[in-house]
This record gives structure tokens, sequence and C-alpha cells, in this order.
């Protein structure tokens, strides 16, 4: 089944709760609420107060992505402030195993990221550890970017290397995601589909979320 995980990054912050229950109304089964620290990249965006605040607005799964260096030391707060899935990049943990470990161990779900320039192999010994796995399709740290087409052979790679080991990780795609390359996205092997701009500067929110789950 395909997901859609609109990034509240492309939402509009003054009306925040009201925009994160007009896309899980229309048809979203996540939540993406992407932190970044002004370090990992060069934004700053929200904290776990912001993922408190809006919480009691909806049952969705709240797909968290740290982009922010010494992820470890995240997890708890966004834990307690109601996080179902905590993604963080292999890039920014030294120890990347222990932080998987330590979200496990908080109850939560464990996703790892790759930026566009990181290989497979620096995932590979983690894939059976996981709940999720984060491609990368632009570089990180703004929204409204171009889709780069050589993540559609690192999704097929890292679905292949899913299957190989009998995970039941979700693969999601996040960066550039359309309606118009969507499909192609799906086909490559991604079962959740981060979408910002695509959704949120929809005319018809709904439809377009219809069509990111391939559906016409």
């Amino acid at each position: 089944m395909i997901k859609v995980s609109p990034s509240i990054l492309s939402a509009d912050f003054a009306n925040l709760g009201a925009e994160v229950k007009k896309v899980v109304d229309a048809g979203a089964e996540y939540v993406h609420i992407d932190v970044m620290d002004g370090t990992f990249v060069p934004e700053i965006t929200l904290g776990a107060g912001i993922v408190k605040a809006i919480r009691p607005v909806t049952d969705a799964v709240f797909d968290v992505h740290l982009m922010v260096e010494h992820p470890d030391t995240q997890i708890e707060s966004f834990i307690k402030a109601g996080a179902d899935i905590i993604t963080f990049h292999v890039e920014a943990a030294k120890h990347p195993h222990r932080v998987i470990q330590a979200i496990h161990a908080a109850g939560c779900k464990a996703g790892i990221s790759l930026n566009p320039g990181t290989p497979v192999a620096m995932v590979e010994e983690l894939l059976a550890d996981v709940d999720l796995v984060l491609v990368m399709s632009v570089n990180p740290g703004y929204g409204g970017q171009k889709f780069i087409p050589a993540s559609l052979s690192k999704l097929r790679r890292l679905r292949a290397a899913l299957d190989a080991c009998g995970s039941q990780a979700e693969l999601e795609v996040d960066g550039g995601v359309t309606e118009a390359n969507a499909q192609e996205i799906i086909e490559a092997g991604a079962t959740v589909l981060v979408a910002g701009s695509a959704v949120y500067k929809s005319k018809d929110i709904k439809a377009t979320i219809k069509a990111l789950h391939g559906r016409n």
C-alpha cells in the first residue's frame, strides 16, 4: 500500500493545526515533519514544542525527519511530543546502529536517511534493523527543488536490498515528488511519498494526494 506524507515545511505556519488536518482529511496517511538545526542543513525549522502542539489535531502517523547533527540528543523530546517514526541521517551519526537501538528502546519506529551523494552501501548493514529507509531525492534544506533522476536507481537498489534481507521496512522518498513523477517513483520501489509544495500549493489537495498514491 502506497502512503503519502505531506511535508508541513510547505504549510502555512500561521495556521499549522488546520493545515495538518486539511491534508489528513484529504487522504494523507502520514504527516512529514522536517526538523532542521541550521548546522546539518542551512535552515532552522521547528522543535519538539511544535510537534506537541499539533499532536492533538490528528491520529495520523507523525513522520519526524531529523536533519540535525547529533540526532541521538533529540530522540527523547520528539517521542514525548508525539512522534511515531523518527528518521535520522546516516551522515550525521557516528554510531547509527546505537541511535536505531535508542529509538526502538524508547518505543518508536526508527528510520535511516541518505542524502543524494551518499551510497547505498552506507546503510546496508542497518537495513534489517530499521522500520523505514528515506532516500533524499534533493539536497536537504529547502523546499521546492527538482527531483534528482538518479534517485530512481538508488530506490531500485534499496528495494532489492530490503527484499533480499527480508526487511518489511518502508521505502520513503523525499524531494521534488509531484503528480508527474509519482508513478515512476512507485515503480522504482518506494512505498511512502513525501511531498510538500506539490500538496500544499495544489488547487485540489484531495486530487493531488490521490494522484500521488498512484491512482488516477
